[in-house]
C-alpha cells in the first residue's frame, strides 16, 4: 500500500487521493489514468472491488471532469449549489447523496470554520467533494493509509459519520473545559471577558447543531427503504452510527444549556455588583449633601451670615455638618443591615 504523506492539494482532475478496494487487502492508492480506467470501464471492476476517489471542489475543472467522466445522477450536482446544507441522506436513482457539514482541518471555534462536504455513494464506488480541508474526511483517509480494511462504500461512509462524531466529541470536551474556566472565574469573582466569551461559544455550538443535526425525515426515508444494493448489515450499521450521532447532538444540546444558565447566572452576579456599586454612589453623595449645600449658603456674599462676626463661628459650622453627616451615616447603615 502507497503511505503517501497526507496533502491537501490536487491534480489537474481536482483528484486528491484515489483508492481501489479489494475486499479483503488494504486500499491501493490510484492515480487520475487509473481512475479514468475504472470509470471508463477499460479495467473493469470485480464485484467486491470498489473505489473512493475525493476531490477539490475549489479546483475549478472539478465538476466538469466529474461530469465528463463518472456517471453521478444529477441531484449530486444540484446538491453542490443549493443553498440549504444541512446534513441529510438521500436516495437517488440507486446513488445514495450525501451532505455532511464538517470543521475544518485547523478548526479554532470560530463559527465561518465549518465547511460542507459532498458525497456520492453506490454499489461501487463513493465520490467526496470538498471546497476546504475537512477533519472528518482526513481522519478517513488517515485510516485507508494505515491500511484499515473496508469490504464496501457502506462502510465507508459510516466510518465517516462515526469520524464525524469524534470529532464533534472533541469539540464538546473542548468546550466544556472552556465552560469550566468560565465558572472558576465567577467562583473567583475574576470574569474580565468571559461572558462575551460564552455567547460566541453559544453561538457556534447553536449553529454546529442546526447543521450537523441529521434531518429526520430523510434518513427515515433511507432506512425504511434503502437502496437495493445495500446489505442489511450496512443498514444496520448507518443507523447505529446516526444514534451515536444523536447522543453528541444531544449532549452538544445539554451544554447549550448549561452555557445559557451560566450567562444568566453571570447576569446576576453583574447586576448585584452594580447595585452595590449604585448604593454606595448614592451614600457617598447623601454624605457630602450637608457639606455642600452649608458651604454653598455661607459662601453668598450678602449679609446676615450667621456667626460671621463669631470668632468660633468656623468651628460651630464643622460641627453642625459633621453631626448632620453622622446622623445621615446611621440611617443609611441602618438602611443597608435591614436590607
Amino acid at each position: 500500500m502507497n503511505n503517501e504523506r497526507l496533502q491537501y492539494g490536487s491534480d489537474q482532475s481536482g483528484l486528491i487521493c484515489g483508492y481501489l478496494f479489494t475486499g479483503r487487502h488494504a486500499g491501493k492508492a490510484l492515480h487520475t489514468t487509473d481512475v479514468l480506467q475504472y470509470l471508463n470501464q477499460t479495467q473493469r471492476l470485480e464485484p467486491s472491488h470498489f473505489l473512493w476517489l475525493h476531490f477539490n471542489l475549489a479546483n475549478a475543472s472539478t465538476e466538469k471532469w466529474l461530469r465528463e467522466n463518472s456517471q453521478s445522477p444529477e441531484e449530486f450536482y444540484e446538491s453542490l449549489h443549493q443553498g440549504s446544507r444541512s446534513t441529510r441522506i438521500e436516495h437517488a436513482d440507486q446513488h445514495l447523496i450525501a451532505v455532511i457539514n464538517d470543521v475544518l482541518h485547523d478548526f479554532t471555534f470560530d463559527p465561518s470554520e465549518i465547511a460542507t462536504l459532498w458525497l456520492n455513494v453506490g454499489r461501487d464506488i463513493m465520490i467526496s467533494a470538498r471546497r476546504k480541508p475537512l477533519k472528518s474526511v482526513d481522519h478517513l483517509r488517515n485510516a485507508v493509509n494505515a491500511g484499515e480494511i473496508f469490504l464496501s462504500p457502506m462502510e465507508l461512509l459510516t466510518h465517516l459519520l462515526r469520524d464525524q462524531a469524534d470529532v464533534l466529541t472533541g469539540i464538546v470536551r473542548d468546550a466544556t473545559a472552556k465552560i469550566d474556566e468560565v465558572e472558576d472565574h465567577l467562583l473567583a469573582e475574576r470574569l474580565s471577558r468571559k461572558r462575551a466569551n460564552l455567547g460566541e461559544l453559544r453561538r457556534l455550538l447553536v449553529r454546529l447543531q442546526r447543521l450537523l443535526a441529521p434531518e429526520p425525515a430523510a434518513l427515515f426515508r433511507l432506512l425504511q427503504k434503502p437502496p437495493g444494493w445495500m446489505a442489511d448489515s450496512d443498514v444496520h450499521e448507518l443507523r447505529q452510527s446516526t444514534e451515536e450521532f444523536s447522543v453528541v447532538l444531544s449532549d452538544m444540546a445539554s451544554l447549550q444549556e448549561r452555557i445559557k444558565l451560566l450567562q444568566e447566572e453571570i447576569a446576576a452576579h453583574v447586576g448585584e455588583q452594580n447595585s452595590r456599586s449604585l448604593f454606595v454612589l448614592t451614600i457617598v453623595t447623601v454624605l457630602a449633601l450637608p457639606i455642600n449645600i452649608t458651604t454653598g449658603l455661607m459662601g453668598m456674599n450678602v449679609g446676615g451670615i450667621p456667626w460671621g462676626q463669631n470668632d468660633f463661628g468656623f468651628w460651630i459650622v464643622v460641627a453642625l455638618v459633621s453631626l448632620i453627616t453622622v446622623i445621615g451615616a446611621w440611617i443609611a447603615r441602618h438602611f443597608k443591615n435591614k436590607d
